[in-house]
């Protein structure tokens, strides 16, 4: 007796297992990711916020090394704003960074469009424009500070052989800030270069090719694509070199042999070069503190204009 394929049975599939999830898996998924990121903000708030708050507390007393701590409010502010040597410390600091990083992006800017081009040895080219960086900071402040010399500099001797009179580039506000402005741009241009080209291969070569294509220049490609398209890049580093900017310290203080007080006149004295003559000059810690957050409230208003300015500009060039 046959028995048909319609009448035999089926074999029934089993329903798959549903998936539950676990109170354990959900607290996983759902904070795993701050247990990550943990340890920056832990580190960040160790070595970060408690050094803010601390000398935020220090700038409300009168704390100085050896003596009483007295608690006096906001008189350290208020003694900063009325102090005509601190702002002379603000003018010569905003002079050398104006200075140094308007030439130094643009510069920049120039430097990665020429790396981005094919060319013979580009990448030990690109390699020998991070030899600044890996040159000890004492060793260039060292070597400017000969170049710069009044008696036996070269660019006295250069400036000579245009008959020029041979200037002492320590002894006047506008030359010490020249000469600052060098070493900072001569040490930092590579780096922002780097980072412009970096950003510069980013962009895709279709926008080049349709370019050339419609008779386009590479000054005007330049212009019209890698320029509006390197809008972000250019913000971060107008950011970062105000934050560095306004913290110059290492190049002034080589520059006039340890000097603290930035010569004679306090012609080429930061900010930075006031608050550490008041802390570890004067040993005057509760004003150098109130200096301290001057300073940082003078980067933070000038990394907010530098940001509303460069977007600004941006927004018309776009």
């Amino acid at each position: 007796m046959s028995v048909s394929l319609r009448s035999r049975p089926r074999p029934v599939r089993a329903a798959p297992p549903r998936l539950r999830t676990s109170a354990r898996t959900r607290w996983d998924l759902k904070f795993s990711p701050y247990l990550f990121v943990s340890p920056y903000f832990a580190l960040f708030a160790v070595f970060g916020l408690f050094p803010m708050g601390y000398t935020l507390w220090v700038a409300l007393h009168d704390w100085e090394l050896l003596g009483e701590r007295e608690f006096v409010g906001t008189e350290n502010f208020r003694l900063v704003l009325t102090d005509p040597q601190f702002w002379n410390s603000v003018g010569n600091t905003a002079g050398i960074f104006v200075l140094a990083t308007v030439p130094q992006l643009l510069m920049a800017l120039v430097l990665a469009n020429g790396l981005n081009r094919s060319m013979r040895g580009r990448t030990l080219t690109r390699m020998g424009v991070l030899a600044p960086m890996v040159t000890s900071i004492a060793a260039v402040a060292i070597v400017f500070s000969q170049l710069f010399g009044r008696d036996f500099g070269l660019v006295n001797w250069v400036l000579g052989g245009f008959g020029v009179d041979a200037v002492d580039w320590t002894a006047h506000r506008w030359s010490s800030w020249l000469a600052i402005s060098v070493m900072v741009d001569w040490r930092w241009t590579g780096y922002n270069a780097l980072i412009y080209l970096a950003a510069m291969q980013s962009i895709p070569r279709d926008l080049y090719e349709a370019a050339a294509i419609d008779g386009a220049s590479r000054a005007r490609q330049f212009w019209t694509i890698t320029l509006p398209l390197l809008r972000p890049t250019i913000l971060f580093t107008a950011l970062i070199s105000t934050i560095g900017g306004f913290q110059l310290f290492t190049e002034p203080l080589l520059f006039g042999n340890g000097d603290m007080t930035g010569g004679s006149l306090r012609q080429y004295q930061t900010v930075t070069m006031y608050m550490f003559e008041n802390a570890f000059r004067r040993f005057d810690y509760g004003y150098a503190s109130a200096v301290s957050w001057m300073l940082f409230m003078i980067i933070l208003l000038g990394s907010l204009l530098n940001f509303l300015w460069l977007r600004r500009v941006g927004g018309k060039t776009s």
